[in-house]
């Protein structure tokens, strides 16, 4: 085994030396959508935050909400770092820290935040499911239980990716795969692999969810008919968590597997570098899941939206007009 990772080790510094990384797009494109992505993220996660505050953990969804806020503010908060080094505006050092804590800590509580959309579908699956029986997942301590578990794995696995690495240098950090000793190479490939399958499992679970969802908002419109249209468009709002799961974090993952055997195995380096760009957009795109979170809480959390004045006003009056209209084209019904 220790063979092995040293062949690893040596094959993914050799690579680096033989291939040098194409860094003109990630270098101007990627810092400038970054630092949009920043400012916004600061923005709404802030405001997230202040609303929150205010607001006990009395349940579950609450509970899960709060722990992807925090997820998604320390992601926010080490954008900075990764928007820096990728334009080259700061000395190798800062480069150093990315590789070894920054992007890190990035990755793991973007898997944080992964796992606790999970929740969040599973929540809003038992109460569609089962919205008047009680169980023990419906208990808050369930749910404080399962968040520290979930913030304990991810930080355990993660740590041996900052602590096992070699001595760095000015040309060494040009690729974070450069820094890592034998046994930190092969040990990113094992945290890779898992997270893998922490993020398909989340995603299967959450379409079997989904399709039971699916049939129940169905057979409710069935039933009700016109009647069950506000019941119907309130369970179908659940179908926010899984298009901002699907949107923001499917594509990283799909290109995540190549990517990752490219950096310790031989690889045409054309085709490397074209798989470094692609891997790039790609976690561009997850990390916009700071910005779409915030929407679960508007659309799906009732407490949310009381705390924020302009978002209650907006819903106020468009509840007020639905229900005029509903009692227009009852009162049209009954005349004919």
């Amino acid at each position: 085994m220790l063979e092995t990772a040293n062949t690893t080790g040596m094959q993914g510094f050799n690579k680096s030396e033989r291939c040098p990384r194409d860094t003109r797009m990630t270098q101007l494109a990627f810092p400038a959508l970054y630092a949009a992505v920043f400012l916004t993220g600061v923005v709404l996660n802030t405001l997230a935050l202040w609303v929150f505050v205010h607001i006990p953990s009395s349940s579950t969804f609450i509970v899960y909400l709060k722990n992807t806020l925090v997820a998604d503010l320390i992601m926010t908060l080490m954008l900075p770092f990764k928007i820096l080094s990728d334009a080259h505006l700061a000395p190798w050092q800062l480069r150093l820290f990315v590789c070894t804590f920054s992007s890190v800590v990035f990755y793991a509580t973007m898997y944080v935040g992964i796992m606790m959309l999970g929740l969040i579908a599973f929540d809003r699956f038992l109460k569609i499911i089962r919205p008047f029986r009680k169980c023990f997942a419906k208990k808050t301590a369930f749910a404080k239980i399962v968040s520290t578990v979930i913030w304990l794995l991810m930080f355990l696995i993660s740590l041996p990716n900052m602590v096992l690495s070699k001595k760095a240098t000015p040309s060494s950090v040009k690729k974070c795969a450069s820094l890592k000793s034998p046994l930190g190479m092969l040990w990113h490939q094992v945290v890779s692999h898992a997270c893998q399958v922490i993020f398909w499992t989340v995603f299967i679970l959450m379409l079997l969810f989904y399709v039971v969802i699916t049939k129940k908002v169905y057979n409710s419109y069935k039933k009700f008919k016109s009647k069950g249209r506000k019941h119907k468009r309130l369970e179908a709002k659940v179908f926010i968590v899984i298009a901002v799961f699907f949107v923001c974090f499917a594509p990283f993952h799909f290109v995540k597997v190549p990517y990752t055997y490219s950096q310790a195995n031989k690889t045409d380096c054309r085709l490397e570098n074209q798989l470094f760009v692609a891997k790039e957009a790609t976690l561009f795109l997850a990390t916009t899941n700071i910005c779409m979170d915030p929407l679960i809480y508007i659309i799906l959390c009732k407490k949310f939206t009381e705390r924020v004045p302009c978002i209650r006003r907006r819903r106020t009056k468009m509840d007020a007009s639905s229900e005029e209209h509903h009692s227009s084209q009852t009162d049209n019904i009954t005349l004919a």
